[in-house]
């Protein structure tokens, strides 16, 4: 007896793709066909279309090879030369030429150029030493002076000089002023400290404008002293508490309050 050939099994794959031709039967065809696509492209990485492999770039509807050369890397990038040097190496003439590090330099951080190690400073293409005075350290500094004063020392016609620092009084971390504060309880008249003599009912004020001292609330300065407010009818105590305001609807004249 002859056999009857078996049916082969359909895939779930292959029934899948039929059932797409059947509703679409363009859609498998246009996926599969590379009419009007340029070579060396792949998928774009937003939106529909194609762009460019690394190492290309569009030209004229075409993706055309980047020419990077020695010592550089294509940076796959539709604006500039579409490459970039490598770390050590800086752009000459479309070449990428060696970045000569002078003695007692470093390639900086982005690697297309050099600094000065610290102590030394660049001049004429190279790094010379920064001449520390003495009581000084170097501060590494591109521009301006390149060393600074040590703690208790200030710059004076290009030296650091010791601080004399009075009594009552203790170096300060600020580099203007006489190169110290005073004490609490002190302010500096001339290049001294002399205590704040605070009244009674005064407390001291360490600001360094006005007399070291203000009144409690419901004093007023007078001179050297402080002195209760005269609070007039219809009148209080103000915002500052060391002087008086009306009521509302009262206004000040004088020395009392009146009716508008």
């Amino acid at each position: 007896m002859i056999g009857v050939p078996r049916p082969r099994a359909i895939s779930v794959h292959s029934l899948a793709l039929l059932a797409l031709l059947a509703v679409a039967p363009g859609i498998a065809l246009a996926q599969g066909s590379s009419a009007g696509i340029p070579e060396n492209t792949r998928a774009a990485s937003y939106g529909s279309g194609w762009e460019c492999e690394r190492g290309y770039r569009e030209l004229n509807g075409a993706c055309a090879a980047v020419k990077v050369p020695a010592n550089a890397y294509p940076t796959n990038t539709s604006y500039g030369r579409g490459w970039q040097c490598d770390r050590g190496y800086r752009e000459d003439n479309n070449t990428c030429a060696a970045i000569e590090v002078p003695a007692n330099a470093y390639l900086n951080s982005s690697g297309a150029g050099w600094e000065c190690e610290r102590g030394y400073r660049e001049v004429n293409g190279a790094c010379a030493a920064v001449k520390v005075p003495a009581n000084a350290y170097p501060t590494n500094s591109p521009y301006g002076r390149v060393w600074g004063c040590n703690r208790g020392y200030r710059e004076v016609d290009g030296a650091c000089v010791a601080v004399e620092v009075p009594a009552n009084a203790h170096l300060a971390d600020s580099s203007s002023g006489f190169g110290w504060d005073c004490e609490r309880g002190y302010r500096a008249v001339g290049k001294a400290c002399v205590a704040v003599k605070v009244p009674e009912n005064g407390y001291f004020d360490d600001a360094s404008y006005g007399r070291g001292w203000k009144c409690y609330r419901g004093y007023q300065a007078t001179g050297e002293a402080c002195v209760a407010l005269k609070v007039p009818k219809n009148a209080h105590i103000g915002y500052s508490g060391n002087d008086w305001d009306c009521d509302r609807p009262y206004r000040k004249q004088q020395n009392g309050c009146v009716l508008p």
